[in-house]
């Protein structure tokens, strides 16, 4: 049958944490004044935030912006109580929180982007299927994507990346499609898994050329190789 949509997870399949990490932002070595932090303290800051993510782990669905830093600035105040080696004082943790839900740049689109998805969505309905935060939606508005995207489903959970069947099935009624013309893109091999059990097409977004844990896979490295794959769907 043919393909009708394309449907994306968002993170690390359309855009990257700018600092490398989803909850050190942008402007985090600025606010807490420090110039050159010290790897060690990156290695203590990196085990608080593992830590602290149990936090939101528990949390339930976050539906606002609003919600979202109410959350994260609980979030960082976990982190400053850790031994990070960097003392922390109340209006930094704000800012931080700050920075984490109100600052577009803390996600970077890599070029390709905003090239083949235009192009795409020519051709093919679109969608994004991710388990994130509500402002990723105002960040794919500001960058001038949203307007590609006819459904945009996001859980809104916060620490979790696994779209659920819900999250699936909301978008192809969305689209109005059956879950044999659409194909999901992900940079998770079980995420991928789930939605091939749902009956969609499912593509790993890998360096590896393959999946080494089921070869059965459609695996691309970039954006770029999508193209190449539909014309053989």
């Amino acid at each position: 049958m043919k393909i009708k949509a394309i449907l994306f997870d968002s993170g690390r399949v359309l855009n990257h944490p700018r600092t490398g990490n989803w909850f050190i932002p942008p402007n985090f070595n600025n606010i807490v004044n420090v110039k050159n932090i010290k790897i060690s303290n990156y290695i203590l800051i990196l085990k608080a935030i593992k830590k602290a993510s149990k936090y939101l782990d528990e949390q339930k669905i976050v539906l606002t912006e609003e919600e979202e830093f109410k959350h994260f600035l609980q979030f960082y105040k976990i982190i400053a109580e850790e031994p990070i080696g960097i003392n922390l004082t109340e209006q930094q943790i704000f800012e931080i929180a700050k920075d984490t839900v109100y600052n577009d740049r803390k996600f970077l689109f890599p070029n390709e982007v905003f090239q083949i998805i235009p192009k795409l969505s020519e051709n093919y309905k679109l969608g994004i299927v991710s388990d994130t935060w509500p402002s990723l939606e105002r960040v794919f508005r500001n960058a001038g994507l949203r307007r590609y995207f006819s459904s945009f489903v996001m859980s809104s959970k916060l620490g979790v990346n696994k779209p659920n069947e819900l999250m699936f099935t909301t978008a192809l009624e969305e689209l109005k499609i059956k879950p044999e013309e659409a194909i999901f893109i992900d940079d998770n091999e079980k995420n991928v898994e789930g939605a091939k059990v749902l009956g969609i097409e499912g593509i790993l977004m890998s360096k590896q050329m393959y999946s080494r844990a089921n070869e059965k896979i459609f695996s691309i490295r970039n954006l770029n190789e999508i193209e190449a794959i539909l014309k053989d769907a």
